[in-house]
């Protein structure tokens, strides 16, 4: 594929051309990873610049160990933010000319990338020719209920209008399908982790709605809003019907609309606005939303619990990497509700477990050793709920050392879970707090603490998050996940996550826990833990099993006790 790529390059007369990790729909999790079939890399987040003699590769930090193992051979690896391609051209005598396809890029990302210390230029052709994918093409998208959302799509559509009009904006370009999802309450089938409907929508400040996407996937919904002002088109029509709409002023989202979208938009229209205030609205969940969170997770909780049991009192530890991973998806399995994995789950064992977003594979696919520590990431997609949550687990005693480390981490968790939010109010505040124990003693981790959770969507989304970076004011409703770590390359890793919502106690803003799950004792030195933590931990065993014990056979129910 590079030979390819190089190909056109020269073709071309550029110097490089960028390759990014998304599709035309900007989702974290697609079909098809370009950027995979590029370089090897198969993380979630990143982008390649192939040049005529070198090749680069930028990933953030949950990803350098991950990227120098799979795409260090034919490239060099870069971790942003700490150097972005802009660090590299601006001492370049003379500006580097790189191509790039606009449907996959937005205006933010290449100024944030490259600032102007390279000339880019637009190559309006698929270069990876991918053919339509017939099958995923057949999967309609569908309508959820009220019973299920908490509130119905006319309700939420007002809401946007209000917004609209208050601002004084004609139309709003929603470019990102969970957001499409959220609004019209309909889910899709389209992505392999995530029930988000790819699609986009014009919806005007008199309540029209156009809606692009496939053709063949909107029988279902067509139904569902036959008495709305709801006009369904292909997803190439989009230029024709802005031709066709009165001149106004808009609101697109800098995030996810593409080059190739703004540039058709803003030769008949004023872009008024750059940021989709749906991603807000969407991130303060409901009240039936959150009862749907808490049952499934509840249901997700059983099924580790389960698992957890049996692995801590396996016999004989003759299993691999992609055994463990089967073995916990079948017990979610036997639920009812499950669906399908939030994402692909993250099995690692000793080494395999310090590369933060690991997924083994035939050649990584390592069998567990009982001098080793386990880290599992994983989740699932429920009706009606989206869980995830990590645990890492020994199976012989362990190192005073090991403890240490794993009840630092422990510590900055509590402290997490703990958070007085009206007082700490935004995410980069919380994340001090959560790496504090670990900075005593000169450590810390290369990710976010926490990230955002979608409703039966998308298992990171924001606009909120705990880390360094955020700012979003925490509210009432939103949901994140609570996951400090610690990571020794080429020994372990550590994390533990839980998924928490904000709820309003009294006057006090504080964080619940979604997730019920026991956490390993074995690997935790009491000594280190203040009262407070010990509670904290005592209450969370016991509510964890109430909770959970009551769908437990006598076994696990003796064993889970005993944790408490």
């Amino acid at each position: 594929m590079i030979s390819k790529i190089k190909e056109i390059i020269i073709n071309k007369g550029l110097d490089g051309y960028i390759v990014p990790k998304n599709d035309k729909f900007f989702t974290e999790y697609s079909k098809i990873n370009n950027l995979e079939l590029v370089s090897n890399f198969s993380g979630s987040a990143g982008f390649a610049i192939i040049l005529r003699n070198k090749n680069y590769l930028f990933v953030d930090g949950r990803y350098t160990i991950q990227a120098k193992k799979q795409a260090g051979k034919n490239f060099k690896i870069f971790e942003i933010p700490l150097i972005w391609p802009r660090n590299i051209f601006e001492s370049s005598k003379n500006k580097f000319n790189l191509g790039f396809d606009p449907k996959l890029f937005t205006y933010n990302s290449l100024k944030n990338y490259f600032s102007n210390t390279c000339n880019l230029s637009p190559i309006n052709e698929d270069l990876f020719n991918k053919k339509s994918n017939k099958n995923l093409d057949k999967k309609k998208f569908y309508k959820l209920d009220e019973k299920i959302t908490g509130e119905s799509s006319n309700s939420k559509i007002n809401r946007v209008i209000k917004i609209l009009n208050k601002k004084k904006i004609d139309y709003l370009f929603v470019s990102a399908g969970e957001n499409v999802c959220w609004l019209m309450n309909i889910r899709g089938k389209d992505l392999p982790n995530s029930p988000v409907a790819n699609c986009n929508i014009i919806l005007t400040k008199d309540r029209k709605i156009y809606f692009f996407s496939k053709f063949n996937k909107i029988s279902k919904i067509k139904k569902k809003f036959i008495n709305q002002k709801v006009f369904f088109y292909g997803e190439e029509k989009l230029f024709e019907i802005l031709r066709s709409i009165k001149p106004g002023s808009f609101c697109i989202d800098k995030l996810t609309c593409s080059i190739f979208n703004e540039e058709i938009i803003k030769s008949n229209f004023i872009i008024k606005e750059r940021s989709d205030f749906i991603y807000y609205l969407k991130s303060i969940k409901n009240k039936t939303e959150i009862k749907n969170m808490m049952k499934t997770h509840i249901e997700d909780g059983v099924a580790l619990t389960k698992f957890l049991h049996w692995i801590k009192n396996i016999k004989k530890l003759n299993l691999t990497e992609k055994q463990v991973e089967k073995k916990l998806e079948n017990y979610r399995k036997q639920n009812k509700n499950y669906l399908y994995p939030s994402f692909d789950t993250i099995a690692g064992s000793g080494p395999n477990g310090a590369i933060i977003h690991y997924r083994s594979n035939k050649q990584s696919n390592r069998k567990l050793n009982i001098k080793d520590l386990l880290l599992i990431d994983s989740g699932g997609q429920y009706k009606w709920g989206t869980t995830d949550v990590t645990r890492t687990i020994c199976f012989s005693k362990v190192r005073k050392q090991i403890k240490r480390l794993f009840t630092r981490v422990l510590k900055g968790h509590i402290a997490v879970a703990q958070s007085n939010i009206k007082y700490e109010k935004i995410g980069h505040n919380i994340d001090k707090k959560a790496r504090q124990s670990l900075k005593k003693a000169g450590l810390d981790y290369r990710h976010g603490t926490g990230h955002g959770v979608g409703f039966f969507l998308n298992v990171h989304e924001g606009p909120q998050s705990i880390s360094k970076n955020n700012y979003i004011k925490l509210e009432e409703g939103m949901v994140v996940s609570n996951e400090p770590g610690y990571y020794l390359e080429n020994k372990f890793g550590i994390r533990i996550e839980n998924l928490v919502f904000i709820k309003k106690i009294e006057k006090k803003l504080c964080f619940e826990n979604l997730t019920f799950a026991p956490i390993d004792r074995d690997l935790i030195d009491v000594k280190m833990l203040t009262n407070n933590e010990k509670n904290y931990l005592f209450n969370y065993h016991l509510e964890t099993y109430s909770k959970i014990s009551p769908f437990l056979n006598k076994k696990q129910k003796k064993w889970l006790a005993k944790l408490i």
